[in-house]
């Protein structure tokens, strides 16, 4: 299916994640535009772990994309660090933005709530998900080799949102 045209911006609704009913609605668009499956425990795990880390995307009351993730304390470092989990945006509603604007939400709440830092994983060959995200300042700080079942490697990036020399300096 190709994009269609006649979508504002404007017409797209955010909201978080608010019940179980929710789930069955993702869980088809993230394991057929994931690379890697998911199990009902993981989409429970985040989602009633941070439900305001979830930012859902609705064109016509349909859930057209989403950002699912999370904000604990780094083990090593002590950072509050944001984690992006999983987020998709499905394919005819791509090129809209909304992948950006999902990001770009969730990255607001977790400097509201106080992190640091920010970290994702994809898949070196996604090409579009690595400009996003260097767009909106991620840089990759490692590559994990045959990090998916398929067997491909991955990057590990990190946005930083306090200076990581000295943590009172909020980064731009």
């Amino acid at each position: 299916m190709d994009q269609d045209q006649s979508i504002k911006l404007e017409d797209i609704q955010y909201t978080n994640f608010t019940d179980y009913s929710q789930i069955p609605k993702i869980m088809p668009m993230i394991d057929a535009e994931l690379s890697e499956p998911y199990s009902i425990y993981t989409y429970r795990y985040f989602l009633y772990g941070w439900p305001d880390l979830s930012i859902f995307a609705y064109y016509n009351n349909e859930i057209i994309g989403v950002v699912i993730g999370k904000l604990d304390k780094h083990n090593k470092s002590g950072r509050n660090r944001g984690y992006i989990a999983m987020i998709v945006v499905e394919k005819k509603y791509r090129r809209l933005k909304i992948g950006r604007i999902l990001a770009q939400k969730f990255i607001d709440r977790i400097k509201e709530k106080g992190g640091e830092e920010i970290v994702l994983e994809t898949e070196q060959t996604n090409h579009a998900a690595l400009r996003l995200y260097e767009s909106l300042g991620f840089a990759k700080m490692k590559r994990m080799q045959n990090y998916y079942m398929s067997g491909n490697d991955a990057f590990r990036l990190k946005l930083f949102l306090v200076d990581p020399v000295d943590p009172h300096q909020k980064s731009e």
